[in-house]
């Protein structure tokens, strides 16, 4: 274990920027509570755990497993110091008001290229319940406890998911589309975590070069991995009527007219969608929401 203290030398807010982390309140990995964030993880110095938690202008880190000393390096990146918020000019009063009053937001970067795309792999075409359940299990099934004394738990090791049957996920609610992409990322994760050295654009770009990962995927992943603040997930269920309603009063809305409501904010598109959701700015629901299905009964 290793304890230390950490004053970032730039402003931000660790939970808000935190929370985009956690996959559901249930998620094993991650944990945020209003006095500590929890965050448990794979470095390439093995399994590491880390607790933050407030100090005054400090914040107090705990660092447990092999990979302590590797994830206490990576905490500013995590924490967002290599994000440019300045670089946003919001032109919607709306959105000048959100910038205010969620000031902290960064886009930090987690450097875990796998670890950030299982999630959004499991997120493919199915409802936001099927896939944090697939997600839990997934992870209480085939990955390990993580160090510590938080009782999380770690992602499963590529090599582990490379060999997992497709049955086997069939069981955890993946169907074979899923399951052939879950296993390819297990088999290619040497080469998807090399783009972690890249600007998070040019990782992006790279990451659909990939079996199984298009441009909703990369992006989901490519926020959290790479830090990357443009990272717009196109093909979206619901982002793009989100975007519409709140920048342009329209209930409903496609992928080109969200992308011409965003085109002002190229390079900081994904900034506009968090500070959405963050203020939940949805358009009012007419009919039933998209059901879950039982795919693990298929």
């Amino acid at each position: 274990m290793i304890e230390t203290r950490y004053r970032p030398d730039f402003k931000g807010d660790a939970w808000l920027t935190m929370a985009q982390l956690q996959h559901g309140r249930g998620d094993p990995t991650t944990r945020l509570t209003p006095t500590d964030i929890w965050r448990a993880t794979r470095t390439p110095e093995g399994p590491a755990t880390l607790r933050l938690s407030r100090d005054g202008p400090d914040l107090r880190v705990v660092a447990w497993g092999p990979g302590r000393e590797w994830a206490l390096t990576a905490l500013p990146r995590l924490l967002g110091a290599d994000d440019e918020p300045e670089r946003f000019e919001p032109r919607h009063p709306l959105l000048r008001a959100l910038q205010l009053r969620f000031a902290g937001l960064r886009f930090g970067r987690t450097d875990a290229v796998v670890e950030a795309l299982l999630p959004a792999i499991l997120e493919q075409k199915v409802t936001g319940v099927e896939a944090r359940a697939s997600y839990r299990a997934l992870i209480r099934v085939h990955g390990e406890r993580a160090p510590g004394p938080a009782a999380l738990w770690l992602p499963p090791e590529p090599s582990r998911l490379a060999a997992t049957p497709a049955y086997a996920l069939h069981r955890l609610g993946l169907e074979e589309r899923r399951s052939v992409t879950v296993r390819q990322v297990g088999a290619l994760a040497g080469r998807l975590e090399a783009l972690a050295t890249m600007p998070g654009p040019e990782a992006r770009a790279r990451l659909q070069t990939f079996p199984g990962i298009g441009p909703w995927t990369a992006a989901e992943a490519g926020r959290t991995a790479f830090g990357d603040a443009d990272a717009l997930s196109v093909g979206d269920y619901h982002v793009p009527s989100l975007v519409a309603w709140a920048l342009a009063g329209e209930r409903r809305a496609d992928d080109a007219r969200m992308l011409a409501l965003l085109e002002p904010y190229a390079g900081q598109r994904a900034r506009v969608v968090r500070l959405l959701e963050l203020a939940r700015i949805y358009p009012p629901r007419r009919g039933p929401r998209m059901a879950p299905r039982q795919i693990s009964s298929i």
